[in-house]
């Protein structure tokens, strides 16, 4: 049935996966669509007259978690044939018109690159009652037409470039977010003061491959990641500056000896690594081998030595041997991670890796990953115990589940829960670290008269 365009458009729902600049994303699309309609935000989809999917093809079965949650939403249609649904992000942009041949109750399909369109793409189905697909890569042209970035909080995110250029052979991004693409100087400036203008204190810069960022300054220059870091570190009002995701490739020796200069730059850094396999590094087309991996560790340690690190970790990439994994195990042990993201293998479709055969067993996989996981367990344990005792500054970000609790971060982005109250959100508080559990510690506010 078709749109009944005499319907006022109320509410929005979305639903995002991935990564934060998915997070991201989303913000800017729920700015846009309540610029344009007046839409309001809500937690559900049966309260949604658009309901909006950001998807992200990284995982494995993208793609059915996308149609089996789309499954659900066509009930909901069904009773309310007005309702807009619409799919975006990298699964929208990989599946394209695929996504209405398989469920045709699906009005838009858009990529990460044209969300911007997303109030011309509902009033031209509200207008012609068509579906509409759009999934074209300009050239970064969605930023030229996002409306002021809203403040959602202490902590405000900005993606300072799209795309990646690696090519990394298990990874369709570059298929989905297109070529590196940076932002000028004067716009992220411009972004991160319009967040700070409205009460954030901590900014993350975004992008696929972030410390790759390669933008015209305002001297008519271009200017490397590292610049940039100096020049959003002297915003008035920023108190934390954090970044990700990062490639080892592009850690050079001044963005190491910034962690080390910068105040506000927190010591905490997602370096993905994949694999300590100088084979499977090669295989995975990283541009990296692992000596290269640990001299820029031992850089970063020279000039920040209490910097957290994580990392993502594959296992079961198609030719993996249990030599390949233990030199995977042996990097692990090396580095000494603070937390990591571990997955199998499997093959996303239109990747190069995909046409190799996926020749580790799945039971190999799963013990593979069980053993690495024991391993980023017992890590993850030891750092947060090395924290009992510490004086810490943490930022309050919000209230806790425990009632009479708040909730905040440490520099190292640690989560620690405490007793306090809302009024001190936004706040960056000494705190001393008294019990750590597995994925968090409890702190105690140190008093002026402590």
């Amino acid at each position: 049935m078709k749109p009944n365009t005499s319907k006022n458009l109320d509410t929005l729902f979305i639903k995002t996966y991935g990564c934060q600049m998915n997070e991201y994303d989303s913000s800017r699309m729920a700015d846009m669509m309540k610029e344009a309609y007046g839409l309001r935000l809500v937690g559900a989809a049966e309260e949604a007259d658009v309901i909006l999917m950001n998807t992200c093809s990284v995982r494995e079965k993208a793609e059915e978690k996308v149609y089996s949650e789309l499954g659900r939403y066509k009930k909901l249609k069904d009773k309310r044939p007005d309702m807009i649904i619409g799919v975006g992000g990298c699964v929208g942009q990989q599946e394209g018109e695929r996504i209405q041949q398989r469920a045709p109750y699906v009005d838009i399909v858009f990529g990460p690159q044209t969300y911007h369109r997303l109030p011309d793409m509902v009033k031209q189905i509200r207008r012609d009652r068509v579906r509409v697909t759009e999934i074209d890569m300009p050239e970064i042209e969605k930023f030229d037409h996002l409306p002021k970035a809203e403040s959602h909080g202490i902590s405000g995110f900005v993606t300072i470039m799209e795309g990646c250029d690696k090519f990394c052979t298990f990874c369709v991004v570059p298929y989905t977010r297109g070529p590196e693409l940076s932002r000028p100087v004067a716009d992220i400036l411009a972004e991160c003061c319009q967040l700070l203008a409205g009460g954030a204190v901590e900014i993350s810069l975004l992008g696929q491959n972030v410390n790759g960022y390669r933008g015209m300054g305002p001297d008519g220059e271009e200017w490397d990641f590292t610049m940039l870091l100096y020049a959003v570190a002297e915003l008035d009002g920023l108190k934390r500056l954090r970044f990700t995701t990062s490639h080892p490739m592009e850690m050079t020796q001044e963005l190491c000896v910034a962690f080390g200069e910068i105040p506000q730059l927190m010591p905490y850094l997602h370096l993905p690594v994949q694999s300590g396999s100088d084979v499977l590094l090669k295989a995975m087309h990283r541009g990296h081998d692992r000596a290269t991996y640990f001299r820029t560790i031992e850089t970063l340690r020279e000039y920040c030595p209490d910097l957290a690190l994580s990392s993502d970790f594959i296992v079961g990439y198609p030719g993996e041997t249990d030599i390949d994994f233990e030199e995977t195990l042996e990097l692990v042990r090396w580095v000494g991670y603070d937390s990591a993201f571990c997955f199998k293998y499997s093959p996303r479709p239109g990747t190069p890796a995909a046409k190799s055969e996926d020749n580790v067993p799945e039971a190999v996989k799963d013990a593979r990953l069980q053993t690495l996981l024991s391993l980023m367990r017992e890590q993850t344990r030891q750092a947060m115990q090395r924290q009992l005792g510490r004086t810490v500054d943490v930022l309050v970000e919000k209230t806790s589940r425990n009632a009479g609790d708040m909730q905040g971060r440490t520099p190292d982005f640690k989560i620690v829960h405490f007793r306090g109250n809302p009024r001190q959100i936004g706040q960056i508080m000494p705190m001393r670290i008294v019990d750590a559990y597995g994925q968090s510690l409890r702190g105690e506010l140190i008093l002026a008269d402590d």
